[in-house]
C-alpha cells in the first residue's frame, strides 16, 4: 500500500491555506491582464512615448499617492540609476520630495501638490506617469489637467474601471478583475519594469546582446 506524498498539493489547497490562496489571486489578475488586448496595447503605447521622449531629450515625470508614490519613485530612479547594466543617466523625476509636497499642500492645498511640480518642470514632449488605482484621485487629475496645459503627454496606471482619470489621460492603462490596491500595484509594477526593459532594448541594444 502507498503512502500519500507529504509534498503533493491538495485541490483546495488554495481553499484552505490563505498564502496559496494570495499567490493563485495575484496569478489571477496578471493573467487576466495579460488577456485583454487593450492592456497589452497600452503597454506598448507606453513603451513608445518614453522612448520617444527619451530620444528628443525629454524629461519622465511620475507621480502617486502612498503606495502609488513608491512606484512612481521607483520607476524614476530606474533611469537616473541603472536597470539591466550600466548605460547613460536618463531624466526622469518623481514628484516624492517631502519639502515640496507640504510647501505645496500648505500654500494651496492638497490637490495641487502635483500639479504645481507638472507646471515647473513640464514642457512639451515631456511625458507624466500618474498612477492611481482608484482613478480618482483629485490630486492625480489636477496634475493630468496641467500636463494638458503644458503640452506634456500622460499615461494613466490605473484599476477599478479607470474612474475619472481614464478620459482625461493620453494612454490609459488599466488593471482589471482586481478590486484592492494591492492587486492593482502588483501589476502596475511590473508594467513599469517591462516598459524600462522594452526601452532600454531600443535604446542601447548592446545591454540585451546576450539575453535569449
Amino acid at each position: 500500500m502507498s503512502r500519500p506524498d507529504p509534498q503533493a498539493k491538495h485541490p483546495d489547497d488554495a481553499r484552505t491555506d490563505p498564502i496559496r490562496a494570495s499567490f493563485e489571486e495575484a496569478a489571477q489578475t496578471l493573467r487576466a491582464f495579460l488577456d485583454q488586448a487593450q492592456g497589452l496595447a497600452g503597454v506598448n503605447a507606453f513603451a513608445d512615448a518614453a522612448a520617444a521622449t527619451l530620444s528628443r531629450g525629454g524629461l519622465l515625470m511620475s507621480c502617486g499617492n502612498g503606495g502609488s508614490m513608491c512606484d512612481a519613485m521607483h520607476f524614476a530612479e530606474e533611469w537616473t540609476g541603472r536597470f539591466r547594466g550600466n548605460r547613460k543617466a536618463l531624466p526622469a523625476v518623481a514628484f516624492g520630495d517631502p519639502s515640496q509636497l507640504t510647501c505645496i499642500a500648505n500654500d494651496f492645498g492638497f490637490d495641487e501638490v502635483f500639479a504645481r511640480q507638472v507646471e515647473a518642470l513640464g514642457k512639451p514632449g515631456d511625458l507624466l506617469v500618474a498612477i492611481s488605482t482608484s482613478g480618482n484621485s483629485p490630486n492625480i487629475l489636477r496634475a493630468c489637467e496641467a500636463a494638458k496645459a503644458r503640452g506634456v503627454r500622460t499615461v494613466g496606471l490605473l484599476g477599478k474601471g479607470g474612474g475619472q482619470l481614464l478620459d482625461k489621460v493620453d494612454i490609459a492603462i488599466v488593471v482589471p478583475l482586481a478590486t484592492t490596491s494591492d492587486r492593482i500595484q502588483e501589476v502596475h509594477i511590473k508594467v513599469l519594469h517591462i516598459v524600462i526593459e522594452a526601452v532600454e532594448r531600443r535604446m542601447f541594444p548592446a545591454n540585451y546582446a546576450a539575453a535569449r
